[in-house]
């Protein structure tokens, strides 16, 4: 079998640079191909990162020497291109959300099952120094036994950066489907399932101004909740307050925090691969900077790279569909709860990830089979 698996990219925008770069990092993955409705960007793509072949979508499924697509496209595409490339007979890694309603996210799943392919998606910044340290830390009994947690992303939305910010506001968009993926995965590994979640949720600006380039001056109509608040109950008893704002101008808030039967820790922006990790304990004079156990030297792709390392080793991965899709539920439980004024039951249970070892070589990842 060879020790290289190849990979095509469909979805050549905002966030493909960074999947071409750092999948380029890992040994194990080799991307051969890329494709994009725009025809001019997948060739521009191409071209920048050394890219063999710029295709359409159709071509990219058809090669039979690709074993992964790597869905990079607009979240109301995901399923549907993750979809295709189950019935192509390819496994799929996507970009977060797995979809945008838990209906397309099963279907997924099932369709995969059926098929004898993996699932795997975003967020992979679980994988970074900052989430794994956080994670070691817990499993080793740094704070004693998880009781409660706090996550918190808060801003004022992306109409004044992003160069097409209008889907951050449509169905599949949201604080909670854009921003929620990295902080419900990294709760999740840290804490494992969920089991129950309470919520409230408001569209606090009904319309938003585009005031950066090329669209400025654009009024976009917002269809889902900019600002959603609740809490989540996990299987092993832990309690965690959310909230995810488009419609905050400043906080000082954390971003996670865990609290323990023996002590606090300050877990670093689920958004990155690094950061510092902080503990206080009963009897400390001020927080103390933990040293990071993991490495922080990764990016985006490095769950593609653990996928691949699961297909040639028979191993479960670690960002899979199982996974998002559990995180999926999760975050749709908010607005569910908020609309029926009940308690949402988690369906789904999902294993926490494995853990990632201490110590894989850089542009390896060999952890084991």
């Amino acid at each position: 079998m060879s020790s290289t698996i190849k990979v095509g990219v469909i979805g050549c925008g905002n966030i493909s640079p960074a999947y071409f770069h750092f999948c380029k990092t890992f040994e194990i993955l080799e991307i051969v191909a890329c494709a994009d409705l725009i025809p001019e960007r997948a060739r521009a793509k191409a071209k920048e990162f050394g890219i063999a072949r710029a295709c359409s979508n159709q071509e990219l499924l058809a090669d039979p020497e690709i074993q992964i697509v790597l869905n990079l496209t607009n979240p109301k595409a995901h399923a549907e291109v993750n979809l295709s490339g189950i019935e192509a007979g390819k496994h799929v890694y996507g970009e977060k959300p797995l979809a945008t309603s838990r209906e397309d996210g099963l279907k997924t799943i099932e369709a995969a099952t059926a098929r004898g392919v993996r699932v795997g998606n975003a967020p992979d910044t679980f994988f970074g120094g900052g989430i794994q340290t956080a994670r070691k830390l817990i499993d080793d009994g740094a704070i004693g036994r998880p009781v409660a947690a706090t996550a918190f992303m808060t801003c004022h939305g992306h109409e004044g950066w992003h160069p097409d910010p209008a889907f951050y506001y449509q169905v599949g968009g949201g604080p909670m489907l854009d921003m929620g993926p990295y902080y419900m995965t990294a709760l999740v590994n840290l804490l494992g399932p969920a089991v129950r979640v309470t919520g409230s949720t408001r569209i606090t600006f009904p319309e938003r101004l585009i005031t950066s380039k090329p669209k400025h001056g654009t009024v976009i109509k917002v269809e889902v909740p900019t600002h959603v608040s609740g809490v989540i109950d996990f299987a092993d008893g832990a309690v965690a307050t959310i909230i995810m704002s488009f419609d905050i101008w400043a906080a000082g808030l954390p971003w996670i925090e865990i609290y323990g039967t023996e002590g606090s820790m300050k877990v670093p922006d689920p958004n990155c691969f690094g950061g510092q990790v902080l503990i206080r304990k009963p009897g400390d004079d001020d927080w103390r900077d933990m040293a990071l156990t993991h490495s922080a030297e990764t990016g985006r792709g490095i769950g593609v790279a653990d996928m691949a390392y699961g297909i040639l080793h028979n191993r479960p991965h670690r960002a899979s569909g199982a996974l998002a899709y559990h995180v999926l539920e999760i975050m749709q439980a908010f607005e569910e709860s908020s609309r029926t004024g009940r308690h949402v039951a988690i369906a789904s249970h999902v294993e926490r990830p494995a853990a990632l070892p201490v110590g894989p070589l850089p542009g390896v990842l060999d952890i084991g089979d």
